[in-house]
């Protein structure tokens, strides 16, 4: 098992100790990854490029190895910033490559073996899947797919970590024998004709005649159930049917998670803990500003529990639990595939709508994620639309605590404000922007029940960084909010924002804070409103303002980095002008009818 090390660029590590995990996307590199490593890695950036690799420590026999998990690629033949950086790492040389292959789905994944069988590598090949195979009645002869592909086959089912033994022993006797050359500009480095590529398919789709037996088999449920999925009946009427189960599962559960346990712990009003440091600071510290910056009612010991994990930890919690499923059971591509018609017409293709879902997380690995697109353009209209209408759920968790306490059809129009939104950022984005769209190509894996354990390692996961790269920007904005709040700067600002705040947009001025710590994390956008006397239409307007509003400096940081500071500039400022000038406009025209 791995532990944590110092970071390395990849460069700094020689060809000899390195050893890549190659694969087609979804074929269960990841958990491979984590077998072989545990779930202790690095990630870092490939050097000159945005494109994102993990690596870790791979011990065999006396000697350790960094293993290396390069971006899912079709071909050594790139079309992506991901694929192009996989034909980098073969370049640079390894000991070995861990060649990871679909059984279920065999022919596709053998053109990408045939290519590094051209390589001066040694490959191990892992049939993994082999479960999902023989539950659609296939049969693979590993032994003779070995023969096919000169190098050792080793089947396997990575997430019941069965063969992953087997996978280790041949790896060592591999690199016992200390067979090794850096590829540099060989064969298979160099982009191949559309006649090789026609060639690689055919010798693929023959050698997958051979080693493969169709055994006569009725398809499964989740077979079934999977190719539904797809197709437009009975396929919307299942995504709406999943949306409202995800929906009921982060609201229902982040609720009954702040009732039952959060808020009897965390509450500013008689919270255990909370309770417990007000006490124990009033024993010792006299009552002054430095108290109320402490345990006050914006007090550092108070706010930070009552904001960041009564408020907020709850629904991120539940939206992992039930996005993670999702993600590890296969459905996302299948929503993408469904959906990309629809897509089209705004300017993307299917495939951006699961960076759309994933900023329902977070927009940071949102955006990132969008890498996988083969056009520039495609990265900014995504990357676009998810800064202005899509919420992060640490901020969609305040938008429900707000809007619970007004009226139940409050937090439905937010939801449909922001799609009209994300369609028209969408479609106004993809006209400015110069470039094309390319069609979709996208891997539709099996549909299956997730595996506990793996399941429950990527929910752990999830949450860690969540605290860990939440936290402290989070706890800024609670410093903030205690100082501006104790040492009076709070009513200084309120008094000079009073013709933004109370007369365009018809909020209290005290709400002014808000909008300053809402440029540190989303979510501080609404979280101080809750402790504001407000009215339905100051809450309606707060939260579609909080939505619509500038994204955080994470956000800002990682648009920056992807796009440059013009492009960065461009949709931070506009998302501020476009947040006050609808939260204002609502507010104007339900004036004329008060």
């Amino acid at each position: 098992m791995s532990k944590p090390h110092s970071h390395k660029r990849k460069h700094d590590i020689n060809p000899e100790d390195r050893i890549l995990l190659i694969g087609n996307p979804n074929v269960g590199k990841s958990v491979f990854f984590t077998e072989l490593t545990g779930i202790h890695a690095i990630s870092s950036n490939y050097v000159g490029t945005t494109v994102t690799y993990m690596q870790g420590h791979l011990p065999i026999g006396d000697k350790e190895y960094t293993l290396i998990d390069v971006p899912g690629t079709y071909s050594l033949s790139p079309s992506s910033d991901a694929e192009a950086v996989a034909v980098k790492f073969i370049e640079d040389g390894a000991k070995a490559i861990i060649c990871v292959l679909d059984a279920s789905n065999l022919e596709r994944n053998l053109a990408l073996a045939l290519e590094l069988r051209k390589c001066k590598i040694p490959v191990i090949y892992t049939l993994n899947l082999s479960d999902i195979a023989e539950r659609r009645g296939i049969e693979i002869n590993h032994k003779l797919l070995a023969q096919e592909l000169g190098a050792p086959v080793v089947p396997t089912v990575a997430v019941k970590k069965s063969g992953i033994n087997e996978l280790i022993e041949t790896l060592q006797n591999m690199t016992d024998e200390g067979v090794t050359d850096s590829c540099g500009k060989c064969e298979s480095c160099s982009k191949d004709s559309p006649m090789e590529q026609k060639q690689i398919w055919e010798t693929a789709k023959q050698i997958n005649r051979r080693v493969s037996k169709k055994i006569t088999k009725e398809p499964g449920f989740l077979d079934k159930l999977g190719e539904s999925m797809t197709k437009p009946f009975p396929g919307i009427f299942i995504a709406i049917l999943v949306m409202a189960i995800l929906i009921g599962v982060v609201v229902g559960g982040g609720r009954g998670l702040r009732a039952l346990f959060l808020l009897r712990l965390f509450s500013s009003d008689g919270g255990i803990v909370v309770e417990f440091f007000r006490n124990l600071f009033a024993s010792f510290i006299p009552e002054g500003v430095f108290l109320n910056i402490l345990t006050g009612e914006f007090g550092i010991f108070v706010i930070s529990f009552e904001w960041i994990l009564a408020l907020i930890f709850p629904y991120v919690l539940m939206f992992y639990v039930g996005f993670s499923f999702l993600e590890d059971s296969g459905y996302l591509p299948r929503i993408s595939v469904l959906f990309d018609n629809i897509m089209r017409k705004l300017g993307v293709q299917g495939g951006s709508l699961i960076h759309a879902l994933m900023g329902l997380g977070c927009a940071v690995p949102a955006i990132i994620g969008s890498r996988a697109a083969t056009t520039r353009k495609e990265r900014i209209v995504i990357s676009a639309a998810i800064c202005f209408a899509i919420p992060c759920i640490s901020q969609t968790g305040a938008l429900l605590s707000l809007t619970a306490a007004f009226s139940w059809w409050m937090m439905p129009a937010m939801i449909l404000f922001g799609l009209l939104i994300f369609i028209v950022v969408s479609i106004i984005s993809g006209k400015l922007v110069k470039g094309k769209v390319d069609p979709l190509i996208i891997e539709v894996p099996n549909l299956l029940m997730p595996d506990r354990k793996a399941y429950g390692r990527k929910l752990l996961i999830r949450m860690k960084h969540f605290f860990k790269d939440a936290e402290i920007p989070m706890m800024a904005a609670v410093v903030i909010a205690a100082l501006l709040a104790e040492t009076g700067a709070l009513n200084v600002i309120a008094r000079h924002a009073e013709p933004l705040m109370s007369r365009w947009l018809g909020m209290p001025s005290e709400a002014v804070v808000a909008l300053i710590l809402g440029i540190v994390r989303r979510e501080m956008s609404v979280a101080p409103l809750l402790a504001l006397d407000l009215t339905t239409l100051q809450a309606f307007i707060g939260g579609i303002v909080s939505l619509l509003y500038i994204p955080c400096l994470s956000v800002f940081a990682i648009l920056v980095k992807e796009f440059k500071l013009r492009v960065a500039a461009v949709i931070t400022v506009s998302t501020i002008l476009l947040a006050i000038f609808i939260g204002g406009l609502i507010n104007q025209i339900a004036q004329l009818f008060m």
